[in-house]
């Protein structure tokens, strides 16, 4: 195998990751992102590594359902109106795929990159120092009664299909599972094998870190531009510096969109604003990760605290964060965990890569030596790593350990 000279744009989860399995492979990788490590999406999601999480946003019924949940003010759907305009070529796009076939197909994209996730984490940081921030256990899904999760059995039925099948805990002995809990959740689908992180950002940020022990170069400063003036890139170019290399990784979630205009690709990437409220020093914590599916957001136990993220917002890169999902979020986590005291709170507002098809592009962009690794929308954490390595097999031109076809950048190639 040559010794490559490769340039990883992007120092979120996916760049990260990118950036050590090419350097265990054996190559001199610079890392390049504009701001420090672990910062963006990768800093304020969750924390949960969700393999089980293989359904889109989009889903069959969704179309005639999507007005009445807009304006439904205890629904966690927000759109900014001043953005639908600029948003509707991509949204007419995205809710083209809210039908079965295309959900299926969707699904089984994303479990390739997603469905083995915990194990991904353990062999990326496994005998570093990040490996501390990784912890494995269960993940499970709160309902009000059993109704509302027989109302969830399409999803259900699809993640069963993937090997994803629920431990269901009914009765008191939800609150036996999970203390935190009150008396409006009843039912608890209850997923083993899975896995958090302790503290997102840190994790990257020790990633990083031990990239650099291994002779990685991180550098702080905004890509620009390539130069493609032989067909292939030679150099990446920043605001201060140009970086000769043989390869180029693009990992920069939301703000890809713009570098791949440059290499003739005008993916259609949105942001979707995703929120979050970190409850410090609170008086109870949940023993494993929760997600709340009435109000669309995980609980996880954190070093910092709880750390209650999700809720779904359109309105672009610009805005500022809006005040009713923060709203709804409170509400929702009061009504389900009513004796939660904290000594402060924390809010965040980050943005999810949203290609309209739901599915992350990993692979070349047509011959030119750049390699797209982005729009994971909600599970770039959780895919990450699986991502870095398939990268990293395909520019030693290996076997690849799953088809990558349905990642491939260049279906987006008018």
């Amino acid at each position: 195998m040559d010794k490559k000279k490769i340039v990883v744009i992007g120092a979120g989860m996916v760049g990260v990751s990118t950036a050590i399995w090419l350097t265990r492979a054996g190559h001199s990788v610079t890392l390049i992102d504009k701001g420090v490590p672990g910062q963006g999406a990768s800093f304020g999601n969750a924390g949960v590594l969700a393999s089980v999480g293989v359904l889109p946003v989009t889903y069959p019924g969704l179309i005639p359902k999507g007005p009445g949940l807009l304006f439904d003010k205890n629904f966690p759907l927000f759109l900014r109106w001043s953005y639908l305009p600029k948003l509707a070529p991509w949204l007419a796009r995205y809710l083209s795929h809210a039908n079965d076939a295309d959900t299926r197909r969707i699904a089984g994209g994303l479990v390739g990159v997603i469905g083995d996730s915990v194990q991904q984490h353990l062999e990326l940081s496994g005998n570093t120092a990040a490996a501390s921030f990784v912890q494995t256990g269960s993940y499970s899904f709160a309902y009000a009664n059993r109704a509302a999760f027989d109302a969830d059995a399409y999803t259900w039925g699809i993640r069963a299909e993937h090997g994803f099948v629920p431990n269901l805990i009914e009765g008191p002995a939800v609150q036996e599972a999970e203390p935190i809990l009150g008396p409006s959740i009843t039912l608890l689908a209850e997923m083993k094998q899975h896995g958090f992180v302790l503290n997102p950002g840190g994790y990257v940020a020790a990633l990083a870190e031990v990239f650099a022990g291994m002779g990685g170069t991180v550098v702080q400063d905004e890509v620009r531009d390539f130069d493609l003036s032989s067909g292939r890139i030679s150099a990446v170019m920043t605001e201060n510096e140009q970086y000769n290399c043989d390869a180029a990784v693009l990992a920069t979630g939301v703000w890809s969109k713009p570098l791949m205009q440059k290499l003739g690709l005008n993916v259609p990437l949105e942001a979707e604003r995703g929120y979050h409220v970190l409850y410090k020093k609170p008086s109870q914590k949940p023993n494993q990760p929760i997600m709340v599916t009435s109000g669309k957001f995980v609980a996880t136990p954190m070093q910092m605290g709880v750390r209650c993220a999700g809720v779904v917002e359109f309105g672009g890169l610009e805005a500022k964060a809006s005040k009713a999902p923060l709203a709804l979020l409170r509400k929702t986590v009061k009504s389900c965990f009513p004796s939660m005291q904290a000594e402060s709170e924390e809010e965040w507002l980050g943005f999810r890569p949203a290609p309209s098809d739901s599915l992350p592009l990993i692979g070349e962009v047509g011959s030119t030596g750049v390699y797209a690794a982005f729009g994971h929308h909600h599970v770039g954490l959780t895919g990450g790593p699986k991502t870095g390595r398939l990268i990293a097999e395909m520019i030693d031109g290996q076997s690849l350990s799953i088809d990558a076809t349905p990642y491939a950048p260049d279906r987006f190639r008018a």
